[in-house]
């Protein structure tokens, strides 16, 4: 039977009942949880399906919902007071975010927006207290999973300042593999869903520039673009670039 649909809480937000439940447990908020206690979380949990290009909030919003990515991609990033964009990350199915509203109250500190057709799960911020009080060790993952974004925030500190931009795009592309790459006849091939601009943005660098190291890559043999994807043809060549 296809999923119920129901008129929008907000534009561009709809509600159903279909996610994989199996993606939703990869989550850093599930880790700490056995099956039941699982369930009865993501029973608590509102569910919402967005478009690309639909804005799920933006920097500045009132924070008060962590989410967790069953299906799709977000894209989170700053602008800037001139109109500039900088994508701090992509994040697809098992990936949570907006987390940090729950040990910081206050305003969302980026724009979340769907860079695909995508399903989520959300947490009010007082559903999620009661969850942490009754079982504390969800604290210690929540807080780990934190820890590994500052992590990342800080390699990424880094590359902007010490990494030239041939190698932020080899390590961003290397970085999308990972988590959506799949192996196909001659590499892996990254549905990354990301325009040009936008993968120019997540680089840290200009679209002209981002392009020049791409055409680089491909003229060489190592990868091949393609539609809002590419496809990885020697990654470790592409590993030997990123460093």
């Amino acid at each position: 039977m296809p999923p119920a649909w129901h008129l929008p809480s907000k534009p561009g937000t709809w509600h159903t009942d279909c996610v994989d439940v199996d993606v939703v447990r990869r989550a850093p908020l599930f880790h700490a949880l056995d099956d039941d206690a699982a369930t009865a979380l993501q029973s608590q949990m509102s569910r919402s399906r967005l478009e690309r290009g639909d804005v799920l909030f933006h920097e500045g919003d009132r924070g008060d919902t962590l989410y967790v990515i069953a299906e799709g991609k977000i894209k989170v990033g700053r602008t800037s007071p001139d109109g500039r964009e900088n994508l701090v990350a992509v994040l697809g199915p098992g990936e949570m975010f907006g987390e940090l509203s729950l040990f910081d109250p206050g305003p969302r500190t980026m724009t979340a927006t769907a860079v695909a057709e995508t399903q989520l799960l959300g947490l009010r911020n007082e559903s999620l207290t009661a969850v942490l009080t009754g079982r504390p060790e969800v604290s210690k993952t929540l807080l780990a999973a934190l820890a590994q974004r500052l992590r990342r925030t800080n390699a990424h500190l880094a590359d902007l300042v010490f990494t030239d931009v041939p190698g932020r795009v080899a390590k961003a592309l290397l970085d999308l593999s990972e988590r959506f790459g799949r192996p196909v006849e001659g590499g892996i091939l990254v549905s990354h869903d990301l325009t040009q601009e936008e993968l120019a943005q997540l680089v840290g660098a200009s679209r002209e520039t981002v392009n020049k190291a791409l055409a680089d890559f491909a003229t060489r043999g190592w990868l091949r673009l393609e539609a809002r994807a590419v496809l990885l043809q020697d990654i470790e060549r592409l590993n030997r670039r990123a460093r």
